[in-house]
C-alpha cells in the first residue's frame, strides 16, 4: 500500500513519488456547498455560483486504505476516501459523509519549475502552469484576447461571444505533470483548474466526483499510453484518406467542376466534402447549413450518381451532420412523434433553442431508443447507406442545464458528456454498417471518453488570421494538449474558418496554413463561413500550385503517416507530438508550442506569423537535425534560423532516422 501515515496525516506515493500529501496545517482535501448559475446563448456560456460554505478537512483517520476527514477531531466525518493501488496506478474512491455536500477542492503539491499539461484541448497555452483554467464545454469565441480589437467588436455585437485563453469545445479534468504522473478527475460536472499556486495545484469540482485517478510512469510516452488506454484509442486512420487532400467545396452541383480544376492543377485528391449536401440557409453570419440530416436534391442533383463517378476516380465524398434538428425540417417532426428530443423542465415539450437566427431541438441520447434512431436511421441510412465515406459532426457544446433528460440527468453533468455522447452514436453508427476504421469523422467537442468514438479531432473554428489566441497558432497548442490525453489524430480547416468584421483569409495565411496541414493526420480545407468575401484555394493558378505542392508532400509522407496511426492504434501515441515527448532530458522544450513533432523524428516549425521570410526554432538537444529543403545539419540544443519562403515550411528530421530516405526525397516541386 503507498498509503504512508504521517504525524498529522498521510501520503499517498505513486510510482515510488509522493502524489498527494496531508497535513493539519496543509489539508488536501476541502468540501462545502455552492448554488451554480449558468446562463447561455450561442454556445457561449457565463457560469457563476453562490458560494455558501467551503470546509477545510484537517482531520484525517486511516483504516487500512479507507481515510475518513472532518474539519477537526471529534467533528463529524465529512468524506471518505477508499485507496486503491498498484505499483504505477492508484484511485480514489470518494463518498460524501454529509448529503448536502456538492462541492470539492484537491490540492496536490506543485514543485519549483514544473510544468503541467492537458485540461482537455487547450487552444492559447499548452503549458498550464501559472494559470487558471475553467472545464465546461462551449464555443471557445472570436477575439480570445481582450485586448484584441476582434474582442471588442465581437462583444459590442455579442456579449460573451469574445471568450477567453480557456474557452474550450473540450474540456477534460485531466492533467499530466512534469513530475511524470497524470491526474484525472472522474466527473463531468463543472470543474476547474488552478495551477497558479507555487506550492500546489488545486482542482475544484462542482459534486462530490466518483473517483480521483492517479498514474505514474517513468516517461512521458508511457504516461500518454496509460491515460489512452483508459479512454479509448482510434483505428488506423482510413487508406483512401492518405491520397491527398480532402477539398471542402460548398458551391451546389458547381462543387464537382471546381474539384476537377483541382485535380488539373495537380492537387492530390482523397476526398471532396460538401458540408452543404444537405442544403444552405442565409443567415447574417454567413451560409450556414439545413439543419435536416438527408440529401438536398435541389443543391445537388443526381448527387448518388456523382459518388459513383467520384469512387471510380479513387475519391470520396464526405458530408456533415450534428446532434441538433431544425424545427422546419422533416425529421424534426419525426423524433418529437417518437419522443426522442430533449425535453423543456415544466412542460411537456421539445427544448428549442436559438442557434442563430434558426430554433433546433437536441436529439436525447440519454434515450437508448433515441441514441439507436440516430445511430440508424442518420448515421446509417441517411450517410453510410447513401454512399458517404465520412463527415464532420459538429458541434454538441450547446446543451442547457435546464433541460429535462430521458435518464433523468442533470444538465449540470450531462452539459460536459454530451460530446462523449455525440461520438458514441457515430461510432454506434459506423459500427452497426461495419465501416469501423473505414468512415473518416472529425469532431470538435470532446469529453473523457470520447477518444474511444471519435477517430480524428478538428481544431474548430479558428479566425482567418495569424492572431496569437484565435488564429493559426492556435491549432498547434490544439494538436499537442490533446494529443497528452490520447487522442492521437488532428487536425484543423486549413485556411481558417471564421470571418468576422474586417477579418478576412488571404493568399500568405491560405499558403501557410497549408505548409502546416501537409504535416498532420489530414489535409482538408475549408472555405470559410463567408466564401465569398475570403481567398479560396482555387482563386488564382499560383495559390493552386502551391497548394497542390503541400498535397503532394502530404500523400509523400504516407507510408510514414500510415505506421503513425497504426502506432497509435496500439499505443495512444499521437500523430502530432510534443517535443520533450522523445526529447524529455532536454527541459528547453518542455513549452514549446510553436513546433511539434511529426512522429518521432520529423519536427515540423509551420511560419504562424504574417510577412516572414525566415523563420527560428529550437532543435532538441540529443539529435543532429537536417534542414529538409537545404540539407544542412544542426546540432540538437539549440536554435535554428532558416530561410522559409512559400512552399518551404521550416522542417527538419533526425539525421539517424531510418526514415531519413523518405524524409529527403520530400517533394520540392
Amino acid at each position: 500500500m503507498a498509503l504512508d501515515a504521517l504525524d498529522t496525516g498521510f501520503a499517498l506515493r505513486v510510482g515510488g513519488r509522493t502524489i498527494l500529501s496531508h497535513r493539519a496545517d496543509a489539508p488536501c482535501f476541502f468540501v462545502g456547498r455552492g448554488e451554480p448559475h449558468v446562463h447561455g446563448a450561442l454556445g457561449h456560456f457565463d457560469v457563476t455560483q453562490d458560494m455558501i460554505e467551503r470546509r477545510a478537512l484537517a482531520y484525517a483517520e486511516i483504516q487500512g486504505d479507507v481515510v475518513r476527514f472532518a474539519e477537526s477531531h471529534g467533528a463529524p466525518w465529512l468524506l471518505e476516501a477508499a485507496v486503491s493501488d498498484d505499483d504505477n496506478n492508484a484511485a480514489i474512491a470518494l463518498k460524501a459523509l454529509d448529503p448536502a455536500l456538492n462541492r470539492l477542492w484537491l490540492r496536490v503539491p506543485a514543485e519549483a519549475g514544473e510544468h503541467v499539461w492537458g485540461g482537455g484541448e487547450q487552444f492559447s497555452y499548452f503549458d498550464l502552469r501559472g494559470r487558471h483554467f475553467p472545464l465546461w464545454s462551449s464555443e471557445p469565441g472570436n477575439g480570445r484576447d481582450p485586448s484584441s480589437s476582434l474582442f471588442r467588436q465581437v462583444e459590442a455585437h455579442r456579449k460573451g461571444g469574445g471568450g477567453s485563453y480557456a474557452h474550450t469545445n473540450y474540456p477534460q479534468p485531466t492533467y499530466v505533470s512534469s513530475r511524470r504522473y497524470a491526474l484525472h478527475v472522474d466527473s463531468f460536472a463543472y470543474a476547474a483548474f488552478d495551477f497558479r499556486n507555487a506550492d500546489f495545484h488545486e482542482v475544484e469540482v462542482w459534486e462530490i466526483p466518483a473517483r480521483i485517478e492517479l498514474w505514474a510512469r517513468p516517461r512521458f510516452t508511457d504516461l500518454v499510453s496509460a491515460l489512452s488506454a483508459r479512454f479509448g484509442r482510434q483505428p488506423p486512420l482510413p487508406e483512401w484518406l492518405l491520397k491527398g487532400a480532402v477539398i471542402g467545396l460548398k458551391d451546389g452541383d458547381e462543387s464537382f467542376a471546381r474539384l476537377k480544376a483541382f485535380e488539373e492543377a495537380g492537387v492530390a485528391v482523397s476526398g471532396l466534402w460538401c458540408e452543404d449536401w444537405v442544403g444552405l440557409r442565409i443567415t447574417s453570419f454567413g451560409n450556414r447549413l439545413f439543419w435536416d440530416w438527408q440529401w438536398n436534391a435541389d443543391r445537388y442533383p443526381d448527387l448518388p450518381a456523382r459518388i459513383a463517378e467520384l469512387r471510380e476516380r479513387g475519391i470520396r465524398f464526405l458530408g456533415y451532420v450534428n446532434p441538433y434538428l431544425a424545427v422546419d425540417g422533416p425529421l424534426y417532426a419525426e423524433a418529437a412523434a417518437q419522443g426522442l428530443l430533449v425535453m423543456r423542465p415544466d412542460r411537456d415539450e421539445p427544448y428549442v433553442i436559438d442557434f442563430g437566427e434558426f430554433d433546433c431541438a437536441h436529439v436525447d441520447f440519454t434515450n437508448p431508443a433515441a441514441a439507436d434512431w440516430f445511430a440508424d436511421t442518420i448515421i446509417g441510412e441517411k450517410m453510410i447507406d447513401f454512399g458517404l465515406s465520412g463527415w464532420m459532426a459538429d458541434f454538441g457544446e450547446y446543451l442547457p442545464v435546464d433541460v429535462r433528460l430521458a435518464n433523468g440527468e442533470s444538465g449540470m453533468t450531462a452539459h460536459n458528456r454530451w460530446p462523449a455522447l455525440w461520438g458514441e452514436v457515430n461510432a454506434k453508427g459506423i459500427a452497426g454498417r461495419g465501416q469501423t476504421g473505414e468512415m473518416m469523422v472529425f469532431m470538435r467537442s470532446g469529453a473523457a471518453g470520447v477518444q474511444g468514438h471519435c477517430p480524428m479531432l478538428w481544431a474548430g473554428d479558428q479566425a482567418v488570421d495569424f492572431s496569437r489566441h484565435d488564429g493559426i497558432g492556435t491549432v498547434i497548442c490544439a494538436a499537442l494538449s490533446a494529443g497528452m490525453l490520447g487522442n492521437a489524430h488532428h487536425h484543423s480547416d486549413c485556411g481558417g474558418y471564421t470571418s468576422l468584421f474586417d477579418t478576412v483569409r488571404d493568399a500568405e495565411l491560405a499558403m501557410r496554413w497549408a505548409e502546416m496541414s501537409a504535416f498532420t493526420s489530414m489535409i482538408r480545407t475549408h472555405e470559410g463561413n463567408r466564401p465569398r468575401q475570403n481567398v479560396q484555394y482555387d482563386d488564382s493558378p499560383e495559390l493552386l500550385a502551391h497548394f497542390a505542392k503541400m498535397t503532394r508532400i502530404y500523400a509523400h509522407l504516407a507510408p510514414y503517416v500510415r505506421r503513425l496511426s497504426r502506432e497509435a492504434s496500439e499505443t495512444g501515441l499521437p500523430v502530432q507530438r510534443p517535443l520533450f515527448l522523445h526529447f524529455e532530458d532536454d527541459p528547453e522544450t518542455y513549452a514549446i508550442q510553436t513546433a511539434y513533432l511529426l512522429g518521432p523524428d520529423l519536427l515540423v516549425a509551420p511560419v504562424v506569423a504574417a510577412g516572414k521570410s525566415e523563420w527560428t526554432t529550437y532543435l532538441p538537444a540529443g539529435a543532429e537535425w537536417v534542414h529538409v529543403w537545404s540539407g544542412k545539419t544542426y546540432a540538437g540544443g539549440g536554435d535554428a534560423t532558416v530561410a522559409a519562403p512559400f512552399g518551404e515550411p521550416p522542417v527538419f528530421y533526425r539525421a539517424e532516422s531510418p526514415d531519413a530516405a523518405l524524409f529527403a526525397g520530400i517533394p520540392s516541386a
